[in-house]
């Protein structure tokens, strides 16, 4: 669960609710991330985008003072390689805003971490896909988060599922024009299968070609099994940022 205090319209939640549990390797960029700050620490998930970034929420960042990164893990804290960095290794957003969650993305410089059947990464969507708005298409969210609304904390072992997106307006008509803007992706939830607490950070990858389209950002204030769209910092509207930050190129 994410420290602060959480908005009216759109709560900082991210774990998958009532999804599959994963088998080993299946999602070889998915990082787990444990974020320390002075007054606490908190559970998040991240995408391994080069040998040396991850790519996470804005809100995950926020106010830390390092992480332990687990990759390759499918198990929550049994992982292939763990590294810890201080926060200035983390590049936040310079504009992000936790009031209505805008640009809610992050970057995190890490060691060099070697490709293997277990920890690789994911492909950034083109440039020329800017345009896609992804309506209909089918994504898979995966993550640690919780796997329901009462559970006391998140997930032991890997959690997916495949998601339908929404459109933008779809969006809105839940969180509204300032939450749900246009660089937002947003997912339909049905039979309670969410993203949820602890989710945050972490990838929503196109089952079409594999790249990743989205950064787990916000649930409905009502619970992730409420059934109102979860949304996603989406990932074509930060390609250049992403390259300006990291020099990983799309």
């Amino acid at each position: 669960m994410h420290p602060r205090d959480l908005p009216a319209t759109a709560s900082i939640e991210g774990r998958i609710t009532n999804g599959k549990t994963a088998h080993e390797g299946q999602f070889p960029y998915q990082v787990g991330l444990s974020f320390s700050s002075s007054s606490g620490s908190w559970w998040c998930g991240g995408s391994l985008i080069d040998h040396q970034w991850v790519l996470t929420a804005a809100h995950c960042t926020s106010g830390a003072s390092d992480v332990k990164m687990y990759f390759g893990a499918t198990k929550r804290t049994s992982a292939k390689v763990i590294h810890s960095v201080q926060a200035f290794n983390f590049i936040q957003h310079a504009g992000y805003n936790s009031a209505v969650l805008r640009n809610d993305i992050s970057l995190i410089k890490t060691i060099h971490v070697s490709y293997s059947a277990d920890v690789r990464k994911v492909e950034l969507p083109s440039l020329a896909s800017s345009y896609s708005t992804y309506d209909n298409q089918k994504a898979i969210a995966s993550g640690w988060g919780k796997t329901s609304d009462s559970a006391a904390g998140v997930a032991s072992t890997l959690q997916y599922d495949t998601f339908t997106v929404v459109s933008v307006a779809t969006c809105q008509s839940t969180y509204g024009s300032l939450v749900a803007t246009s660089k937002v992706i947003c997912i339909a939830t049905p039979n309670k299968t969410s993203t949820c607490n602890g989710d945050s950070g972490g990838p929503l990858v196109l089952i079409s070609d594999n790249k990743l389209i989205g950064v787990t950002s916000f649930v409905s204030s009502a619970g992730c099994e409420s059934g109102a769209p979860a949304g996603f910092t989406r990932v074509t509207s930060y390609l250049d940022w992403i390259n300006a930050n990291s020099g990983v190129s799309y």
